[in-house]
């Protein structure tokens, strides 16, 4: 349908035309359902800061203890394993943080809001990782390898304990970010940093016990040295994942493919809608996500109905789905479109065909 202009996902409703008796009850719905969404996300991000404080005082806990036992007896593992809770008590920091940023309103500078902070600050937390934590543990298991150090046995008994007791409480944290998991899905990028952390930190501590006992038994450091490398290893590619989900996302990730195959065929459903061209989506958040459809309408429509037409869409999109919060629709005219496509296709593909000029 030409000549008529886009209209965004909010036009009508701040202008407030288009609306009537009928239109009052679903807004108040709307505002009760908005209401119901807001508060299962509080509960949902105090949750996830439960988790992340738990992991927090774990790791400080166990960090202090691991350096003290590492440095009496002088253990490259021990030591790693120290580095590793350095790392995840600093990435945690950055995790609390990026659940504030997360919540701060939308404004002229951010129309979309601020939930992407959670991957800013999820990438920052698997660099640390990276960095912290995977690289000092390779150094660690390289420098034993030359001989470094004076094992001490009653520091390896001493080391072997607090590495039970670190056991014991990242394993309490673990469950605890289990269950979060359970309840909420792995979802948020901080609660997978958590759960991500505390299932390396666990295997990464039996990693380390086994290279101390190896090396008690033996004498040869060649074991805790593969032990450390082995933590330095792991914690690389768990950061490695962490990083890379973390920057898909930062990038402009889509939206789930159910949400999109959803709103497809409610468009589809529309008896005012002849096609839909194209529709993108783009995830802005934890419970934010951007919706963009190209849609030609039937014929014999004049602009207030056209009005009218949109704004139900978008109402409904935002009923069935709330974290669809950004809702724009595009109306177009299909032929004339798909024949511009087709021309430009032709254009680009005789462009190709010319010879190119010889240097």
């Amino acid at each position: 349908m030409a000549g008529l202009d886009h209209i965004d996902g909010r036009g009508a409703e701040g202008r407030g035309d288009g609306g009537d008796e009928g239109d009052a009850r679903p807004g108040k719905d709307q505002g009760a359902r908005g209401g119901r969404d807001e508060g299962a996300r509080g509960g949902r991000d105090e949750g996830t800061r439960g988790a992340v404080l738990v992991a927090l005082g774990a790791n400080l806990l166990i960090a202090a203890a691991k350096c003290a036992a590492g440095l009496f007896a002088h253990s490259p593992a021990l030591l790693s394993e120290a580095a590793h809770s350095v790392a995840d008590s600093l990435n945690e920091v950055f995790l609390l943080t990026s659940l504030r940023r997360s919540h701060r309103a939308a404004d002229a500078q951010h129309p979309f809001g601020y939930g992407k902070e959670r991957y800013f600050w999820s990438l920052l937390a698997a660099v640390g990782i990276f960095v912290l934590g995977g690289c000092f543990s390779f150094y660690q298991g390289l420098r034993a390898l030359h001989g470094g150090g004076h094992e001490s046995t009653a520091g390896y008994v001493a080391g072997l304990v607090v590495l039970l007791v670190a056991l014991l409480s990242e394993g309490a944290s673990l469950l605890k970010a289990l269950h979060q998991t359970r309840e909420v899905g792995t979802g948020d990028p901080a609660l997978r940093t958590v759960l991500a952390e505390d299932g390396t930190a666990v295997i990464g501590v039996l990693l380390a016990a086994g290279g101390m006992l190896v090396h008690m038994t033996t004498g040869s450091p060649l074991g805790e040295a593969a032990a450390s490398m082995a933590i330095g290893v792991l914690l690389m590619a768990v950061a490695f994942g962490l990083g890379r989900s973390a920057h898909r996302r930062l990038i402009g990730v889509a939206g789930d493919p159910g949400l999109r195959d959803g709103i497809e065929r409610l468009l589809a459903e529309q008896p005012e809608i002849d096609t839909v061209e194209e529709l993108l989506t783009m995830r802005l958040g934890m419970d934010s996500t951007l919706v963009a459809a190209r849609i030609d309408l039937v014929g014999g429509l004049d602009s207030e109905r056209v009005e009218e037409v949109s704004l139900r869409i978008r109402r409904a999109v935002r009923d069935r789905w709330p974290t669809a919060d950004h809702v724009f629709l595009d109306i177009t005219d299909a032929p004339t479109e798909r024949r511009a496509r087709a021309a430009a296709r032709g254009a680009a593909v005789a462009g190709s065909d010319q010879p190119q000029p010889s240097p």
